[in-house]
């Protein structure tokens, strides 16, 4: 894990706040995301109401990381000028549409709460695996 006010970003340009944390692409560790995630934004003083947003949004991008993902998934949050952006990538292909032994209803909503919460989201194939982004604004 890192957590910088560093000049250069992962993102690719200078960016205020910025953390990121590898952990193995398992299920039993998208609880450590989301808490990395919740205690971090706290002490970055985001509001609640976005923490609470953004918190969702890095439990269901690190669930479908863990599920697809076959070794690791990362997690960066980087905060620049009231923007937060939420980047999860794995290591796994191309997500797979529709799993006949799943009910509709069990899963596949995840990405539409990500895209109703956040300003925007991208979603790009790798060489090394996905990469899922999402930006949500954060007031003062």
């Amino acid at each position: 894990m890192t957590d910088s006010a560093s000049p250069t970003s992962l993102l690719g340009r200078p960016c205020r706040r910025q953390a990121l944390l590898t952990l193995p692409a398992q299920e039993a560790h998208v609880s450590a995301a989301r808490h990395f995630a919740a205690d971090l934004l706290e002490t970055w003083t985001v509001p609640t109401s976005e923490r609470d947003s953004a918190v969702l949004i890095v439990d269901e991008l690190a669930t479908n990381a863990a599920q697809y993902g076959h070794e690791r998934m990362t997690l960066l949050l980087a905060l620049d000028h009231g923007t937060l952006h939420i980047v999860v990538t794995d290591s796994g292909a191309a997500v797979e549409r529709r799993r006949p032994d799943l009910a509709p209803d069990e899963h596949g909503r995840g990405t539409g709460i990500v895209q109703y919460l956040a300003q925007s989201t991208e979603i790009h194939q790798t060489r090394s695996g996905r990469e899922v982004r999402a930006c949500l604004r954060c007031s003062p």
